[in-house]
C-alpha cells in the first residue's frame, strides 16, 4: 500500500446509532440509511441554516436491514440479513457476532421512503443447476439500470461453521433472481465500473477486491482466476462495502485498519484514513452524493456515527440518483 493519505475536514451527521450502514443520498439532499441492530431504515436532513436533523425512522422493516440503494421508481431496496448478527457491546463500541438463534433468514425488501410501507420480493434465488437456494444474508447491492440489482450474500456464521455463498441478479419487479457467481467467500460491498461492463466486488475476510467482466445483463464472463483478483491487502485488513467514483477507482471501507481503501481499475490501491476525531475500527460503507458528487458519507459503525468527508474525485452517479 503506497501514498497513503488521512483527511482532514468532516462532518457529523448523527451519532448515537445502532451499528448503521447501507448510506443513501437522495435527491432532496437527506440520507438514506439503515441500522441493523435496530433493524431500521432511518433517515436525517440538511437543516436551512446549516447542520443535520434529528434521527427519524422510515422504517421497522424487521431481521438486519443492510445494504440500501435508490432505484429510478424513488424507492429503496434493501438487502435484509435476517438479523445474523448477535451484537456484542465493549464499551461504548458495537460489534456483530455470531449467528443468534432469532435468526429468520435473508430476503430483498423493497421500502416506501413516504410510507414506510414495505414488501418482500426475494428470500431464495434460482442456482446454475436451477435449485432454489435460500438467501442466507443479503449484504450489498448495486442496480444496474437495466431493471435488476446485483447483491453479494456474505452468509452466516456460527460457532464452528460458516456458509459458501455467491452473488445474484435479480430484476426489481421480482419476477427473477438467479445466483451467477458461485462460491465466494464472505461477499460484502459490490459495485459497476461507470460504464456498467465491469463488476465489482469486495471478500471480507479474504482481504480481496474481484473483477468480473459483465457482457449483458445478469450475465459475466467465466471464471478466470489470475483475472478476477484485483487486489489483495497485507497484514489483517478486512473489506466491507464500496462505492465506484466517476474514475473507476473501487471505494472499500476497510475493517479493523479503519478508513478506505481506494483500488484503481489497474489494481493499485492506497489507503484514506478518516480524520484524526473520527477513527474507527469498524467503518463500514461509503457512498458519494452532494449535487456535484464531492461528498463522501461514511458509516462508522463501531462508535454508531455518520459523517461526510470532502473527496477528491467525484463519485459515481447511482440509478436513483
Amino acid at each position: 500500500m503506497t501514498n497513503d493519505v488521512q483527511l482532514q475536514d468532516y462532518e457529523l451527521l448523527a451519532e448515537g446509532l445502532r451499528f448503521p450502514e447501507g448510506p443513501v443520498w437522495c435527491p432532496d439532499g437527506s440520507v438514506v440509511f439503515v441500522e441493523i441492530a435496530r433493524s431500521t431504515v432511518s433517515r436525517v436532513r440538511p437543516r436551512p441554516g446549516g447542520g443535520w436533523s434529528p434521527v427519524e425512522v422510515v422504517a421497522e422493516v424487521g431481521g438486519g436491514p443492510n445494504g440500501a440503494a435508490l432505484g429510478p421508481d424513488g424507492e429503496l431496496y434493501v438487502c435484509n440479513n435476517g438479523g445474523c448478527f448477535e451484537w456484542v457491546e465493549r464499551g461504548p463500541m458495537l460489534f456483530p457476532g455470531s449467528r443468534p438463534e432469532s435468526y429468520v433468514g435473508g430476503s430483498i425488501q423493497k421500502v416506501d421512503l413516504k410510507t414506510g410501507a414495505f414488501t418482500t420480493l426475494y428470500t431464495a434465488s434460482v442456482a446454475a443447476d436451477e435449485s432454489s437456494v435460500a438467501l442466507r444474508a443479503p449484504n450489498d447491492l448495486v442496480l444496474d439500470g437495466h431493471g435488476g440489482m446485483w447483491f453479494t450474500d456474505h452468509g452466516t456464521r456460527g460457532a464452528r461453521e460458516s456458509d459458501r455463498t455467491g452473488i445474484h441478479y435479480a430484476l426489481l419487479d421480482g419476477s427473477s433472481c438467479r445466483e451467477v457467481i458461485f462460491p465466494t467467500e464472505s461477499p460484502n460491498g459490490i459495485g459497476l465500473s461507470p460504464a456498467g461492463d465491469r463488476l465489482y466486488w469486495a471478500e471480507t475476510h479474504t482481504g480481496r477486491v474481484f473483477a468480473r467482466a459483465v457482457s449483458s445483463p445478469g450475465v459475466v464472463e467465466s471464471f478466470a482466476a489470475a483475472r478476477d483478483c484485483l487486489v489483495g491487502v497485507p497484514g489483517y485488513q478486512l473489506f466491507d462495502s464500496l462505492a465506484v467514483d466517476g474514475e473507476g477507482n473501487v471505494c472499500v471501507a476497510t475493517l479493523l485498519r479503519g478508513g478506505i481503501t481506494v483500488v484503481s481499475p489497474t489494481g493499485d490501491a492506497h489507503h484514506v484514513a478518516m480524520p484524526e476525531a473520527m477513527t474507527d475500527p469498524m467503518t463500514t460503507n461509503i457512498a458519494f452524493g452532494g449535487p456535484d458528487l464531492r461528498t463522501a458519507f461514511v458509516t462508522q459503525s463501531g462508535y454508531g456515527r455518520l459523517i461526510s468527508v470532502p473527496w477528491p474525485v467525484a463519485g459515481l452517479r447511482l440509478v436513483g440518483q
